[in-house]
């Protein structure tokens, strides 16, 4: 099963990236990504906090130290979805391989959807999204459907130690209140 959790309202929807305080601090002060951020590359939004936080270790790997909330239109967040191809073959919605290859070539965003997480990072049974955002719509992304960025680390961190001190109910209390996302 796939679902889109996340925190979202009728116009804005939150998803998370983690950055270097190089990347990090100077998007917080602009309230969107300025340089060193690169526009070349293909970048993750992830709606999920807590898939968020298996993949950056809790804001404790190399290179993923802050945690960011960006809050982007809903409008922008469809389109994304709207014009991406998945990021691995799905038999069937292709007519094959090379066809799926030149779609991926070709379209500005794309979709994996990896096992969501529990509190502890455990697999649940169903998968979240990652979504890849490259070409014409990173420069969307940037100018157009960021309304808004939040440095979440201290949440992370306060998060990681009440787990750390085996109080899960008080960490859980702290999630951000993540809804299925209607498609």
């Amino acid at each position: 099963m796939r679902e889109i959790r996340a925190v979202y309202d009728d116009r804005s929807i939150t998803v998370y990236q983690a950055y270097s305080p190089a990347i990090a601090v100077p998007a917080v002060a602009a309230g969107r990504f300025v340089p060193p951020f690169k526009r070349e590359r293909m970048t993750w939004i992830k709606p999920s906090f807590l898939w968020m936080m298996y993949r950056c270790g809790w804001a404790t790997k190399e290179g993923q130290e802050h945690v960011l909330a960006v809050s982007i239109t809903r409008e922008g967040f469809e389109w994304a979805l709207a014009n991406a191809v998945h990021s691995s073959y799905q038999h069937g919605e292709y007519p094959s391989r090379a066809d799926w290859r030149q779609a991926l070539k070709r379209a500005p965003t794309r979709v994996q959807w990896d096992p969501e997480r529990d509190l502890r990072l455990r697999e649940l049974p169903y998968r979240s999204l990652q979504l890849g955002i490259g070409g014409e719509a990173v420069a969307r992304y940037v100018d157009e459907w960021i309304t808004g960025i939040t440095d979440v680390t201290g949440l992370v961190r306060e998060i990681r130690g009440h787990l750390d001190a085996g109080d899960e109910a008080r960490a859980a209390l702290l999630l951000p209140p993540e809804r299925p996302y209607p498609l």
